[in-house]
């Protein structure tokens, strides 16, 4: 780890808890026509038709879209299974906004802030880079840069992501390290000799949600949130 100059983190799930404020923020724009609704059950469905669409543009199957536009088409599927389709326009495009306002999790800007005294922070989304510097700016995040799969054309985990972060610090991929709650992130990094850190997030999908804590031997670095790893690294 010594020649370690720079983390590079995931955003949605990573460094945010989405499924908590999407949900809230869809509760409170729906108000007092949906107290039988489970917004994070909604959330979660929302949540799952986001890499599949992804996944179809990386195989050439879909066209290319802004992350935005394809959490708002597949809004108004989800909306449809759970029979709130009273949702007016307006409201659907407040919700879908969500997304770009997710809150940090609890420890995250303090656990960014101690890294940041060693390290150069930088992003690299799936989201849109409107998307990451809302986030960024709502959430107090103390980024020196933000780069998004975006400005490559294309997705994680296609490489062209992770070499087009590590062309603009100006780093070989040895001096970086990849900070992730999604493993095939961090595998994908490490392919291309980037260090990695997995950083579980057991609460991503909810109590009792499907995620993957497990630690794991192949990253060079398990840590249980960003403080963790922050002790790790010796910040």
């Amino acid at each position: 780890m010594s020649t370690l100059q720079a983390l590079i983190f995931d955003v949605q799930g990573t460094v945010c808890d989405f499924r908590s404020s999407v949900a809230e923020a869809a509760r409170k724009v729906a108000g007092d026509r949906s107290a039988d609704i489970d917004w994070g059950r909604f959330v979660d469905d929302w949540r799952r038709k986001y890499r599949p669409a992804l996944d179809a543009i990386l195989s050439g199957s879909r066209p290319w879209s802004p992350v935005d536009r394809i959490y708002r088409h597949a809004l108004d599927e989800v909306i449809e299974a759970h029979g709130v389709e009273w949702l007016t326009p307006d409201e659907r495009e407040r919700i879908n906004f969500a997304w770009q306002v997710i809150a940090p999790w609890p420890e995250a800007v303090a656990g960014l802030q101690r890294l940041k005294r060693r390290f150069t922070l930088a992003t690299l989304s799936n989201a849109d880079v409107s998307a990451v510097i809302n986030i960024s700016r709502n959430g107090g995040l103390p980024w020196d840069a933000i780069f998004a799969a975006e400005m490559a054309g294309t997705f994680k985990p296609d490489p062209r992501t992770y070499q087009m972060a590590l062309r603009y610090l100006g780093i070989a991929a040895e001096n970086a390290m990849m900070v992730a709650c999604h493993k095939y992130d961090l595998l994908a990094a490490a392919t291309l000799g980037l260090k990695t850190a997995f950083v579980a997030r057991p609460l991503e999908f909810g109590p009792g949600g499907d995620v993957d804590t497990a630690f794991d031997a192949r990253f060079d670095i398990n840590a249980h949130d960003f403080l963790d790893l922050a002790d790790q690294l010796g910040c």
